[in-house]
């Protein structure tokens, strides 16, 4: 099969290294926007009335049951760096039995020698495990055929459509055809034999934009919201003229904080399956996301770091959200998640 091109892109795997570089030494976080989940704090409960081993973690999304509401976001693939990362992330997924997701495949379509990078299910053989590609990759030639080889590189249970039109504007040579997308989309949609979840990649989807999408045949949402790593900022580091710095630095805080996101969707959809990210840093983020209707919380940046440290200090990362989670629920009275979401323990901040 011929990888489809765009002659005016940069090489997608040099655009992957300078990512993971970027984000790591360089200040690419919101400043001026939160993910909006300050506003928010627990009613603390001094008799809970329970014993810590009666708390339940455990949930189930998409037909797998995790461990713990915890999704490690997507965020790589296509290098050496990126391969050592993924693997070290399937392992502690599957040890911990959480969800992942890897970073956009479309470097693996261009380049089959980098397949690799991204196969992860030998090292996590239960996880519950994303494929992902950029929806707006439909308008460049990608389709059904390119799709289903990204789902089948993974043996992935769902496919991640990743919708970036800030960061792709700002992007250095990026794809900026949004047009007639939607009904690609459910197009698309109606063909897999998996489940696709829509994706923003850190500004957020609003309420009438999950309802199309949802209208599209996308069957679960990650909100990915504004208030954590702000790819706007990222690509103004790897501008090529001051335009494009300019901009990376007018629209580093746009977008739609994660808070506000899930409880609009939630509002318009009380039953689809809801992922909460952007900008959550922590176990408390995690449950403040669920109270408030998510069903699982994606992190990207913490468990990045982690990765590239030590296959001890992702363990020690996992133990620390698991365990922050735990307290909530053990502080607020509740022995599950389900308890928790419909507890009314959360209160917004006068």
């Amino acid at each position: 099969m011929n990888a489809p091109t765009n002659n005016t892109s940069i090489p997608t795997q040099s655009r992957k290294a300078d990512h993971i570089r970027i984000c790591l030494e360089e200040d690419v976080q919101c400043h001026e926007i939160t993910n909006g989940l300050e506003r928010y704090r627990f009613t603390h409960c001094c008799l809970p009335e329970l014993d810590r081993d009666d708390i339940n973690l455990k949930t189930n999304f998409f037909g797998k049951t995790l461990n713990a509401p915890l999704l490690i976001s997507s965020m790589t693939g296509g290098t050496e760096q990126a391969k050592m990362i993924n693997q070290r992330l399937a392992a502690v997924a599957q040890n911990y039995k959480l969800a992942m997701g890897v970073g956009s495949q479309r470097v693996a379509v261009e380049k089959p020698q980098v397949v690799d990078t991204f196969a992860v299910r030998k090292y996590a053989p239960n996880i519950l495990l994303f494929a992902n590609v950029g929806a707006v990759q439909l308008n460049y030639k990608y389709g059904l055929e390119q799709c289903l080889q990204i789902i089948d590189m993974l043996e992935a249970d769902a496919l991640i459509l990743h919708i970036n039109p800030l960061q792709e504007f700002i992007q250095p040579r990026g794809d900026t055809n949004f047009r007639g997308l939607l009904d690609k989309i459910d197009k698309l949609c109606s063909k897999l034999p998996v489940p696709v979840i829509a994706k923003e990649v850190g500004n957020g989807i609003s309420a009438a934009m999950a309802e199309k999408l949802l209208a599209a045949g996308v069957r679960a949402i990650d909100v990915a919201g504004a208030g954590g790593t702000s790819w706007a900022k990222v690509e103004g580091e790897r501008a090529e003229n001051a335009l494009q710095r300019r901009l990376g630095r007018t629209f580093a805080d746009w977008g739609i904080p994660t808070a506000e996101c899930i409880t609009s969707i939630r509002a318009i959809a009380p039953h689809i399956p809801l992922i909460a990210s952007g900008g959550l840093r922590h176990g408390l983020d995690v449950a403040k996301a669920i109270a408030l209707g998510a069903d699982i919380a994606g992190l990207a940046m913490p468990f990045l770091k982690a990765a590239v440290e030590s296959e001890a200090a992702l363990q020690d990362l996992a133990e620390v959200l698991i365990a922050e989670v735990t307290t909530v629920l053990f502080c607020t009275g509740n022995t599950t998640l389900s308890e928790l979401k419909h507890s009314k323990s959360l209160q917004t901040i006068q």
